[in-house]
């Protein structure tokens, strides 16, 4: 059973690819964080035109920038005249369409190109849905994310920065761009003294098993900040993942040459791992194949 959440705020609670995206009402009108990826755009303006009941969407804001929170920005931004507030470290990166800050071109991941019209910092405070909530710096993850923290309801957007099993890919880390385990920590520990009652994730349901959450990512954290290899095997078997439930199918065939055409997985196999391609490859289709993240049928790999 999912937690008690109030009237005025309600979970689109999505599917991969896409994030969830949490809608406040606010009389006529309303305010959205978060969009989805952009081949769920279609959907993702069905959806919320639907929960609207013919309100108003004025407001749509970002965690951060990653490809499956951003992609329906723009669909929405037409279909509703909405105004965008993005985090204000992502200003450059988005008014520039800067396809490798924004992870698109690396991670062989799609968005359409949108313009933000307001920026929003750590530190500030925005009424979402009649409550007021604290935005609150969660580098890690991205960098350059926000979570949205409401102390009178002891509620938490949190974005990527927790879920429920832990927290998404620390990119920065393995992109050697930020200190990204030390970053993702410094988020974690700081989101762990607030009082929290509900956590409203960006992939899963919210869950009020807040303090088990904090236990399982801070183990999680150690285990990678202990093995590094761990994390970019990880990551490179999420990227895959996540393209493949992009595409639904390859011929077999085809499939590893398209790994290999991941910058994102060959960066990060060379940085760290060091594997010929060949066993790279092979290695990514096992793996998943044995976890059900993807299927041999007939002559295709499929997603799971």
């Amino acid at each position: 059973m999912n937690p008690h959440l109030p009237a005025s705020l309600l979970v689109l609670e999505r599917g991969w690819l896409s994030a969830n995206n949490i809608l406040f009402f606010e009389g006529e009108g309303a305010t959205l964080v978060d969009s989805g990826y952009v081949s769920h755009a279609e959907q993702t303006v069905a959806l919320v035109r639907q929960a609207l009941g013919g309100r108003r969407l004025t407001r749509l804001l970002n965690t951060h920038s990653h490809s499956d929170h951003i992609g329906g920005n723009a669909a929405l931004q037409a279909a509703f005249g909405c105004l965008i507030t993005v985090p204000a470290g992502l200003h450059a990166a988005i008014a520039d369409w800067d396809e490798n800050a924004l992870l698109l071109s690396p991670l062989g991941q799609q968005s359409t190109r949108f313009q933000h019209d307001s920026l929003i910092g750590p530190g500030n405070e925005i009424v979402m849905g009649d409550l007021a909530w604290q935005t609150i710096a969660a580098p890690g993850h991205d960098m350059e994310a926000l979570v949205y923290y409401n102390p009178d309801k002891r509620l938490l957007i949190s974005g990527d920065a927790l879920w429920q099993n832990g927290f998404g890919v620390i990119f920065p880390e393995l992109l050697g761009e930020a200190d990204g385990l030390a970053a993702t920590r410094e988020t974690l520990q700081t989101l762990a003294e607030l009082p929290i009652d509900i956590i409203i994730p960006g992939h899963g349901s919210p869950f009020a098993e807040v303090d088990k959450a904090f236990d399982l990512a801070f183990r999680r954290l150690d285990a990678f900040a202990a093995d590094i290899d761990k994390l970019a095997w990880h990551a490179i078997k999420v990227i895959v993942s996540f393209a493949m439930l992009e595409r639904q199918r390859l011929p077999v065939d085809a499939f590893r040459s398209f790994i290999r055409q991941l910058p994102f997985a060959i960066n990060v196999n060379q940085r760290y791992l060091g594997l010929d391609e060949e066993t790279l490859t092979s290695r990514v289709e096992r793996d998943l194949l044995l976890v059900n993240a993807l299927r041999r049928e007939d002559g295709w790999i499929r997603a799971a």
